[in-house]
């Protein structure tokens, strides 16, 4: 038999010695020589092989120990380090590894010798079974113990029509659903333990793991108790902490096992599945309930933008469609009535008097955006986010029944003390709840770090406003620049009909704007962080919320600052002919065009949106594929070795804690893109939507094949989020109202058709005239006349005020007033309008949908059920031992009592 194998038993013992690595714990099932029998020695004979590690036939992807049989739960990495504090941490580390030892944990360690680069060691660690239940208990983790009787929720009826996009259900429910309670390792039989090896997922291995790690001792120094990997990390006595990936992405395993990860990779990660709806449970299985509850709120957002979508798109043709009928384009590109009207020069000396059908192109494609479907659209997005926050409640409910979150308690790392923090504290405090002492930072100490970081953030919030006025003045600069330029350039005639003076200024200045936004957001990603830190934050909580606080407030400023201006200020405090107002009196202020500004809003808000769309998509792809090629290209140095599981890993990029928070951050502010200034680009939803259609793809893509995996973590909300979303959602209702108001020519037509038309057959006939105001040319002061003299007597302005032979000439005319009391009305009127829908529906639509209701309460009582039923089960059999040893006593008793008798 030995021969058929291939190897004599001698060869076998002699290698079986040579591995120094193997422990007691595998050689344990050997069976001694003296006992041995023929079918023993086979079997110590195939235990010996099974233990033999031969590196030149083992798998580059397993991902177990040298046994084959411990399954390795997370990697440790480290490299020795010669300089002075080098003992140091090679002594953290032998403190560290034995105290995990302590705890239960199987280590492993790969020689440096054996890794690629020749200087890397790598510790593997298993955690035990003794080890998982324990702390499974302690963590509370919910565990099957009976497949679940409520049915799954059914299609709805016409679900029949989207087969194409829905994922056979093996993939979409990878495992049944059971009723589940709070693991108990003295209720083990309890529990639905067909395999004690994949009972618990492995994100729940990883993530009592980690539980361990962040908790393990590695010394006393300086009379402080030193605890938890993220120190030993910073500190640079371990490289990395990461769980393994289960098997490489683009092919299955050979074993038994299913590969998760190509899994996700294959029904996931494809950019051809863009229109396939997510595998959440597989999401969920891999990476834990945080980042699988990220992706059900971006595809859940994703499926509601649809709708906005396809309303949007629809006003839109219908500006398309209206365009070459809209009265006032007509009468703006009529010679006989544009042509005619002289405008007032838009810059002082430089800029010649302009004919007003010479914008008549630029005001075809105002209207695309400026029609009347643009107030229904602000009061369809204003109900639209009311209903799209309301349903993610019931989504969130449903979710938190699915992922057994129901009764979830926040991370108890997230609540853990820093380590900063423990070393910022030289005082103790008792904790009124562990009643344990606690280090403690008073109030006094803390408030020069908080001056500190209060100074930074306004100082960058001052530098962000100052970039924002520069690219002001730019564009007041270089107005009169393009101005003048394409009145001389004779080649330039030809395209002025739609290339005018004021969009050359609005293109190359929101280019310029969307430039300096992503280069200040670059910084301020790293002083935030580094400010976050000043603040010395107690718990890891603390920490996040403060960095999202003030990344959000940053970001806000950052991306929306300047098209506040252009909605909100640009042309609202220009002045008239004459008496203009100058910014730090020099540059004159800037005016909106005859069409009015709604349009460069729109250009301003493209240019910005899909510019950071673009730089961030390519960012998130490139990014890490060009690292990881260039890491694998500087470790792949002895091609004869093996590039193991654990070095492959090694090799990919780290997705951080902060990982998901950036995703969040960017999914808030492109939300922010589709719903404050919507009124004036209807497309917005649009591009958010084919944008997080592809955003999807390339996350998943991410993560699977790019970052190494990341510790799991449970979540059962977006958190802080939430709350953020509805803090904008408010203000949006707010910034479209004044944008239909303010920015938008619609209420001032309005109130011309219905106070001051004196046609009837066509009630906005002649209301372009009526919109602009006249100006006496012999009225400019000496200054702003423009160098060519002209026999114009009058230009025109944008404007209601009174003409130069009025008693009150260049006051505002009582028009002026009429259309901003008619502004002010619709504010107050949209406003109420879309909030009392807003608390109408929020009132109407309950946050925990009734069939969860009925799930949660039917499962609570199935488990108290099975719980009570196991314990009295349990309670009979030992009342049955009992009962019987008591009679097997009686019966001796009787016995020997009979037995003296017979003998007396």
């Amino acid at each position: 038999m030995v021969e058929q194998e291939g190897l004599t038993a001698k060869e076998i013992d002699y290698a079986f010695q040579q591995n120094e690595n193997l422990g007691s714990k595998e050689t344990s099932f050997l069976i001694p020589e003296d006992l041995q029998s023929p079918p023993e020695k086979r079997f110590n004979l195939f235990l010996r092989r099974r233990l033999m590690f031969q590196r030149s036939e083992h798998s580059k992807d397993s991902v177990f120990f040298r046994d084959g049989i411990r399954q390795i739960d997370f990697v440790l990495s480290y490299v020795e380090d010669l300089k002075k504090d080098g003992e140091l941490k090679a002594e953290r580390r032998r403190e560290f590894e034995q105290n995990l030892r302590k705890t239960g944990l199987d280590l492993e360690t790969e020689d440096k010798l054996n890794s690629e680069d020749g200087k890397t060691y790598f510790v593997k660690i298993h955690a035990p079974w003794e080890v998982l239940v324990t702390y499974a208990e302690v963590l509370g983790i919910k565990m099957p113990i009976k497949l679940s009787d409520i049915p799954r929720p059914k299609y709805p009826p016409l679900s029949y029509m989207l087969g194409a996009v829905k994922l056979p259900s093996s993939v979409k429910y990878p495992t049944p659903e059971y009723f589940t309670a709070q693991f108990s390792r003295h209720r083990q039989e309890l529990f639905l333990i067909e395999d004690e090896a994949t009972f618990f997922p492995s994100s729940t291995r990883n993530r009592i793991v980690y539980y361990i790690l962040s908790r393990c001792p590695f010394g006393v120094e300086e009379g402080k108790k030193k605890i938890g990997i993220e120190r030993l990390l910073n500190s640079n006595t371990y490289l990395s902490a990461y769980p393994l990936h289960d098997g490489q992405y683009w092919k299955p395993s050979k074993t038994t096992r299913p590969n998760e990860r190509y899994n996700l990779c294959k029904n996931w990660a494809r950019f051809s599945y863009f229109y396939k709806e997510q595998p959440f449970h597989l999401i969920r299985n891999y990476f834990g309930e945080k980042i699988g509850i990220y992706f059900v709120f971006l595809g859940y957002y994703t499926e509601m933008l649809l709708f906005a979508a396809l309303v949007g798109l629809a006003c839109f043709i219908y500006g398309l469609l209206s365009m070459e009928n809209n009265r006032t384009s007509t009468e703006i590109c009529d010679p006989d009535i544009g042509g005619q009207m002289i405008m007032c020069p838009l810059c002082d000396e430089v800029c010649d008097y302009w004919r007003l059908n010479t914008t008549c192109l630029h005001s075809k494609f105002s209207h695309l955006f400026d029609n009347e479907s643009t107030v229904f659209f602000a009061l369809f997005m204003g109900i639209w986010v009311t209903l799209f926050l309301e349903f993610w409640k019931q989504r969130q409910a449903r979710l938190e029944y699915e992922w057994d979150l129901v009764d979830f308690e926040e991370e108890q790392q997230q609540l853990q003390l820093r380590p900063e923090f423990e070393a910022m504290c030289k005082h103790k405090k008792m904790n009124p709840v562990t009643k344990e002492m606690e280090p403690h930072m008073p109030l006094c100490h803390r408030i020069p770090w908080y001056f500190v970081s209060g100074t930074t953030v306004t100082f960058w919030m001052a530098l962000l406003l100052s970039s924002m006025v520069s690219i002001l003045i730019y564009r007041l600069s270089v107005f009169a620049t393009f101005a003048s330029f394409m009145e001389s350039e004779a080649t330039l005639q030809s395209v002025k009909s739609f290339f005018t003076p004021q969009l050359a200024t609005a293109l190359s200045g929101s280019c310029l704007n969307c430039i300096v936004i992503l280069i200040l957001n670059f910084f301020y990603e790293k002083i935030s962080a580094w400010i976050t830190k000043m603040e010395i934050p107690r718990t890891h909580q603390e920490y996040e919320s403060s960095l999202t606080l003030k990344m959000f407030l940053f970001q806000f400023v950052n991306y929306y600052s300047s098209c506040f201006y252009v909605a909100f200020f640009k042309g609202k405090f220009v002045g008239y002919p004459g008496s203009y107002t100058y910014m730090f009196n020099i540059w004159r202020s800037e005016e909106c065009g005859p069409a009015g500004c709604l349009i460069e809003l729109t250009t301003q808000l493209t240019i910005i949106m899909i510019g950071k769309q673009i730089f961030g998509n390519i960012h998130e792809a490139f990014q890490p594929l060009i690292f990881n090629w260039w890491r694998r290209r500087r470790a792949r140095t002895h091609s004869e070795k093996l590039y193991s599981r654990w070095e492959q890993d090694h090799d990919l990029q780290v997705y951080g804690h902060r990982g998901l928070f950036y995703e969040y951050l960017e999914t808030v502010i492109q939300f922010g893109f589709a719903t404050l200034f919507v009124a004036s680009f209807p497309l917005a939803p649009l591009f958010a939507l084919m944008n997080n259609i592809m955003g999807i793809r390339v996350d998943a893509w991410k993560l699977t094949t790019q970052y190494r995996r990341p510790v799991a973590a449970k979540a059962h909300s977006i958190g802080v989020w939430q709350d953020i979303l509805f803090g904008m959602a408010i203000v949006s209702v707010a910034t479209n109202a004044f944008i239909v108001s303010f920015t938008s020519d619609i209420i001032p037509r309005l109130v011309y058709f219905y106070a001051y038309s004196t046609n009837s057959t066509e009630p906005l006939s002649g209301y372009v005239n009526n919109s602009l105001s006249v100006f006496l040319i012999a009225d400019f002061p000496n200054h702003t006349v423009p160098m060519e003299k002209k026999d114009f007597v009058t230009c025109r302005y944008r404007d209601y005020r009174y003409p130069p032979d009025h008693e009150d000439k260049y006051s505002h005319n009582m028009q002026f007033w009429h259309v901003l009391a008619a502004k002010m009305t619709f504010i107050i009127v949209m406003e109420h309008v879309v909030f009392l829908f807003k608390f109408l529906l929020a009132w109407l639509i309950p946050d925990v949908p009734k069939d969860v209701v009925e799930k949660i309460k039917r499962e609570k009582l199935m488990t108290v059920k099975i719980i009570h039923d196991f314990e009295l089960n349990k309670l009979k059999e030992n009342l049955d031992v009992e009962y019987g040893n008591i009679m097997k006593n009686v019966l001796v008793d009787e016995d020997n009592s009979l037995k003296a008798k017979t003998t007396v």
